[in-house]
């Protein structure tokens, strides 16, 4: 279906996070798809080039499990690279655990993701997936907004890229994905379309790495 073969980012935006649990109305979206992965909340500005994976470490606040539900204007999801950047990644909402997680005593790269549909186990993965740790996957994101001129800056939401295969969504769907040492994250998608107050307004929240399936 994809024929994107390399990491992409985009801008994460207010309009665009729900509460977990909230109900998601899928008359707001296009075409979605649900990919679950690990969520980094920074404490520290991160400038690239010459980020590390421990520059990272060192830079990360706290992390939490968490869906995007990605979305897309191109028919049949049949991307390129060229489309999903002029797409912001194809990003269209997100989800952020409930529970943060300081990174302290924690090696993402081999911490466990199972994702249910429906009450179904649906994918298991590990870290490994994204570029072979997320914290690899937040390297990558500062180096190259580095090159740009572009810094992570402190108190922005990451998304490090999916470790699930892109899920298709239908009213009545509800997802969770529980990761070893960090907890779970639900989402819900409504039988019958609901109004936009379940959104959060957090501001704007501008940095967004996705890895495609």
């Amino acid at each position: 279906m994809l024929q994107v073969y390399q990491p992409d980012f985009g801008q994460l935006l207010s309009g665009m996070v729900y509460s977990e649990g909230a109900a998601i109305p899928l008359d707001t979206l296009i075409a979605p798809r649900a990919e679950a992965e690990v969520a980094f909340i920074l404490k520290r500005d991160l400038d690239g080039p010459g980020v590390t994976a421990a520059d990272v470490l060192r830079a990360t606040d706290y992390v939490l499990p968490c869906f995007e539900i990605v979305d897309s204007r191109i028919q049949d999801w049949k991307i390129k690279i060229q489309d999903t950047v002029a797409d912001n990644a194809s990003c269209g909402v997100f989800v952020l655990g409930g529970t943060a997680h300081s990174l302290r005593g924690l090696d993402l790269a081999i911490a466990g993701m199972v994702v249910e549909k429906n009450g179904d186990i649906v994918s298991t993965s590990a870290g490994a997936a994204v570029q072979g740790s997320p914290v690899n996957a937040v390297a990558w994101l500062a180096n190259t907004l580095g090159r740009l001129g572009i810094p992570l800056k402190a108190g922005e939401v990451i998304l490090s890229g999916s470790q699930s295969p892109l899920m298709p969504v239908v009213a009545g769907d509800s997802f969770t994905c529980s990761v070893g040492g960090l907890g779970t994250c639900a989402i819900r998608f409504p039988e019958a379309a609901i109004w936009h107050s379940t959104k959060t307004s957090s501001g704007n929240l501008p940095s967004n790495s996705t890895t495609p399936s």
